[in-house]
């Protein structure tokens, strides 16, 4: 008796909040190293910076049975003390597996806009690699020009905060869905 493969669990629900377990930090440090050092090389020390000191990361987990199961997603916000009411977004990344889920991508920038707006911010950017510009436009951001960053081309882009109504529980998030294939 033959049996047919049995394709692998794939989560439809997701979960987009403030990375506040410790397993959730380390594991969005882990796929950070993973994505921009292994995967794209842009590191050869590890991408940790001056920024992760009072960063706050955002965490994208998959569900099991409604439960957290895996960081699949990361990405993290930080206020420019010298320049009030400025915020910055950067190191988003998502598991390989997980890349073609345009909902976690969007999950991510927008826990991440709407939490910054509801603590004040008034100008949110960018540096987002090329080849994801289109994304971050169709989710309501302009491109302020193209940069190279890390030897690769980049655009600094601006979100429209008028897409981004405050978000004041990010610690709670929200739940996003992959379309069914």
């Amino acid at each position: 008796m033959m049996f047919e493969p049995v394709p692998p669990y794939r989560p439809s629900h997701f979960k987009v909040k403030f990375a506040v377990a410790p397993w959730e930090r380390r594991a969005c440090s882990a796929l950070r190293r993973q994505v921009f050092c292994k995967e794209q090389g842009l590191f050869a020390d590890g991408d940790r910076d001056a920024i992760d000191a009072h960063a706050i990361p955002i965490c994208a987990l998959s569900t099991l049975g409604g439960d957290a199961d895996a960081v699949v997603g990361t990405v993290r916000i930080h206020a420019v003390a010298e320049r009030p009411g400025e915020w910055w977004g950067s190191r988003l990344a998502v598991a390989r597996p997980f890349r073609g889920t345009a909902a976690l991508g969007a999950g991510l920038i927008q826990v991440a806009v709407s939490s910054a707006h509801a603590r004040g911010c008034t100008r949110f950017l960018a540096h987002v690699q090329e080849q994801n510009v289109p994304l971050f436009q169709a989710l309501h951001w302009t491109s302020l020009g193209a940069v190279a960053l890390h030897g690769r081309p980049h655009h600094l882009m601006q979100a429209d905060l008028a897409a981004y109504p405050p978000m004041h529980d990010p610690e709670h998030g929200l739940l996003t869905f992959r379309r069914a294939a």
